[in-house]
């Protein structure tokens, strides 16, 4: 969902990207506009204060939240004649550069995908089923750029989990997000304390307030701007992961190149990209 805002003559463009599994969809977007009061928001903008006020509204939808957030920043940036990577202080010669995803398949569509793939640096895996190494294994057979897994809180097995990280580890893995269910956090932690390889929370990592109780639990996080509501969380959640000594990977979920260069331009501030 693509949205338009208007502030005096500026118009500033935001992106809501929907996934059923987060409770958002057209009609609770366009219900969650209709009460928004713009008198609110004035120029200067002060984000930490748009952001409790879009909250106060309703709870969740950070969808929505997000689109209104970028097309501010949007705005921000015109007005003040800088663009967001310089007002959020990144340094674009610091992109990192970004990973292709193929999600779990046959050995064969696997390969297939892999060709589209040919030009990227960089590959994200997504796994969490039996046949974890397999996929690996495929993979290896065409390719050796480093890979990225998504482990899709797939494991449950503390043992078998570290005996696969280490495998992974000799086959070029550099990062592995969610390995156990996000609620399992002695699990996790388990796995983070004796993992050769940074281990991210992505499910478990939604807003800011989330930050403080995934210390020590894992190395790192996943931040998508459609969970964080948008930039100037997501900023936050950057400044804080950097507090806690934690890596950062940034991520998306469907949305287009609207709402994915809001996400690149914090890029630069983070360890890893996945925003293909």
């Amino acid at each position: 969902m693509l949205l338009k805002v208007q502030y005096e003559n500026v118009v500033g463009y935001g992106e809501a990207s929907m996934v059923p599994y987060m409770g958002e969809s057209y009609e609770s977007a366009q219900a969650f506009l209709n009460q928004v009061d713009w008198r609110q928001i004035q120029f200067p903008f002060d984000f930490k204060s748009i952001v409790a006020y879009l909250d106060s509204i309703a709870p969740g939808q950070p969808a929505i939240k997000a689109a209104i957030d970028i097309a501010l920043n949007d705005i921000n940036g015109k007005i003040l004649g800088q663009p967001c990577y310089e007002i959020y202080g990144a340094d674009p010669t610091k992109m990192p550069v970004t990973s292709y995803t193929i999600g779990i398949d046959t050995p064969a569509v696997i390969r297939e995908k892999l060709k589209d793939a040919a030009a990227f640096k960089v590959i994200k895996v997504k796994l969490g089923r039996d046949n974890d190494q397999e996929i690996i294994e495929t993979i290896r057979s065409m390719t050796d750029v480093p890979l990225y897994v998504d482990a899709n809180q797939g494991w449950n097995d503390r043992i078998k989990s570290m005996d696969l990280i280490y495998w992974f580890h000799s086959m070029g893995v550099v990062l592995i997000e969610q390995p156990m269910d996000k609620h399992d956090m002695e699990g996790n932690a388990w796995l983070t304390e004796r993992s050769p390889i940074p281990l991210l929370a992505d499910e478990a990592m939604q807003r800011l307030a989330d930050m403080d109780k995934l210390k020590g639990v894992y190395h790192g996080i996943n931040i998508k701007l459609m969970k964080s509501c948008g930039m100037y969380e997501g900023h936050q959640m950057i400044l804080k992961a950097r507090s806690f000594g934690m890596k950062v990977l940034i991520g998306c979920m469907g949305e287009t190149s609207c709402a994915t260069l809001a996400a690149a331009a914090l890029a630069p501030l983070c360890n890893w990209a996945d925003l293909d």
